[in-house]
């Protein structure tokens, strides 16, 4: 038996693939990256925004096309299924099973179900995390991987699904952590990326106050880990100790994301956010001074209800202050069932597609700036490959890169390096979201 599987949405949701990948591998079925080999078809789905959800829907209706072929089942599992339930086992009869995020655990049984002829939904507590004994089948390259520390999120924004789609905040333990990083440490991984929906809230629920020091204290000493990257990290709790520790830790990469959102106070305050731009100023500016040479990143929503010119403008001259090395802008999506779905002021499609083009413009001009500033420096890359047409070239990241999210470092005249491997290079030319180099070791 063979089955398919396409993962969508974020890094938090491809660890739940990856953890039913090994499920079914354990337990005997093989699988394919061809879907017309497939007797079983899985589809992991996002729902956080409206064009993730569209997303989905057309990734299942494109699957269902080989139910005319050999495959017998088509299983919709992640958030879309939690969303929706029902009602999309109503209206896509297609599909056979239905896996909420809770219940990634049962991906067996939904197989076993559906090739009887029955259709189900599965769900299981929202409140559910792998731990290092879970079976996983990464998917990333060998050298990198992610490790989710927490599931769920106790935030409250008033334009975010996430604590809907995931429930309330759950920890993995500290011991438990460290003994997964151990493990894939020993499978050759080098870079580990933490992830969590709210990273800087870890452990709250296990131990009574937030944990990420000293989770990070205990990776630091896995020997054959050479970077270890912090991963959606919000502003409230980046405490000084934190900081200070990103300082000081040469295995900590002196990256920092920081989804803040807006810079407007009142727009702040509608989400729901803690935070205001005196405060958020007050803490770049800190961790400015305290880690040399960091890279910041950052996320933006434009148009949400109430946003008026004024409130754009203060979100535009923060970014031309500020100065962000990495930042992704994103038009507000109007979700159901979350606070601000029924604000008053909602802005038109036009008016966000406007200050989203305004504010890309305007970031790609500094992100170009700042590369450029880079030029004669030297850097750390990890490389990822090489490039097949110009196979004197390859490319990868330095400390400043997260994988998928951020830009590429092009090496050039480099025969020697292979995927995996950490070399220095020297910039020769920055452009607006990636990077000439050459070898220099």
């Amino acid at each position: 038996m063979k089955a398919g599987f396409v993962s969508l949405g974020c890094a938090k949701n491809l660890i739940d693939t990856e953890v039913m990948l090994g499920i079914m591998q354990k337990h005997g079925i093989d699988l394919t990256a061809n879907p017309a080999d497939a007797d079983i078809l899985i589809v992991n789905t996002c729902a956080f925004i409206l064009s993730a959800k569209e997303e989905s829907i057309t990734t299942i209706l494109n699957l269902a096309e080989y139910k005319s072929g050999k495959c017998r089942s088509l299983i919709v599992a992640g958030c879309l299924g939690q969303l929706y339930k029902k009602n999309l086992l109503d209206e896509m009869p297609e599909v056979n099973a239905i896996i909420g995020t809770g219940a990634w655990n049962r991906i067996l049984e939904a197989i076993e179900e559906t090739l009887s002829g029955r259709r189900v939904i599965l769900l299981g507590e929202k409140e559910i995390i792998y731990d290092a004994k879970t079976p996983r089948l990464r998917t990333t390259p060998d050298y990198t991987a992610y490790v989710k520390i927490s599931e769920g999120c106790n935030n409250r924004c008033s334009f975010c699904s996430i604590p809907l789609i995931r429930g309330r905040q759950i920890s993995r333990p500290i011991e438990d952590i460290k003994s997964e990083v151990e493990k894939l440490s020993e499978q050759g991984v080098k870079e580990i990326n933490l992830i969590a929906q709210d990273t800087t809230a870890y452990g709250i629920d296990l131990y009574g106050k937030p944990q990420l020091v000293e989770l990070l204290r205990e990776l630091v000493k896995v020997e054959k880990i050479r970077w270890i990257r912090i991963l959606y990290a919000y502003p409230r709790r980046f405490s000084d100790e934190l900081i200070d520790l990103i300082a000081a830790e040469e295995k900590i990469c002196k990256y920092v994301d920081l989804p803040l959102q807006h810079a407007s106070d009142k727009i702040l305050k509608l989400m729901n956010r803690p935070d205001n731009r005196e405060s958020i100023e007050a803490l770049l500016k800190k961790i400015r001074e305290k880690i040399p040479n960091v890279a910041i990143r950052s996320t933006f929503i434009v148009g949400f209800p109430g946003e008026t010119e004024k409130d754009f403008w203060e979100l535009k001259n923060f970014l031309q202050e500020q100065r962000l090395d990495k930042v992704g802008i994103f038009t507000y999506s109007r979700e159901e069932d979350t606070a601000a779905y029924d604000l008053p002021d909602q802005i038109s499609e036009e008016v966000m597609q406007e200050r989203y083009h305004e504010l890309m413009s305007l970031q790609s001009l500094i992100s170009q700036e700042i590369n450029e500033s880079l030029e004669g420096r030297e850097l750390e890359v990890l490389i990822e490959n090489r490039d097949e047409e110009v196979p004197e070239v390859v490319a990868g990241r330095s400390y400043r890169d997260a994988p998928e999210v951020d830009g590429i470092i092009y090496i050039e005249n480099d025969g020697r390096s292979k995927a995996g491997d950490i070399v220095r290079v020297k910039v020769l030319a920055g452009f607006v979201y990636d990077i000439a180099a050459e070898r220099i070791d």
